[in-house]
């Protein structure tokens, strides 16, 4: 938990990452940061996903139209806090020489783009509309 909590502050004090280890490669400091902006992208698509199935649905059943929004949008924000946290954390990985960071974060946004898609797909065939 402490270092989440100290991951958090150096969200907001990049210079902070600077001071540990060695500068690595600009290249894979280049690319950790193409990956950040990869995941917002990300986050961008879900939120808007989010949205659009609010809005453009609107003969769907509220509970399954919020359901649905409210999970992608969930998933736009939780994906957007988990780049800046995976940004901060593989920049001190690298400069210290450590492996990069595991996360399962991947899997559960798989998963849960999976289950909407599936819910989706089934309230599409099972007429739930209004």
């Amino acid at each position: 938990m402490i270092d989440f909590v100290r991951n958090v502050r150096l969200w907001f004090a990049p210079e902070e990452v600077r001071e540990e280890g060695r500068t690595p490669d600009y290249r894979f400091s280049l690319a950790n940061e193409r990956t950040f902006l990869a995941w917002l992208r990300t986050a961008l698509a879900l939120i808007g996903g989010g949205f659009a199935v609010d809005q453009f649905l609107p003969h769907l059943r509220w509970e399954w139209r919020v359901g649905l929004a409210l999970a992608l949008l969930t998933a736009g924000v939780l994906c957007s806090l988990r780049a800046i946290n995976h940004w901060v954390r593989c920049e001190r990985a690298m400069r210290r020489g450590e492996d990069l960071p595991a996360s399962r974060f991947p899997a559960l946004l798989s998963v849960v783009v999976a289950v909407v898609a599936v819910v989706m797909v089934a309230v599409v065939l099972t007429g739930r509309a209004g």
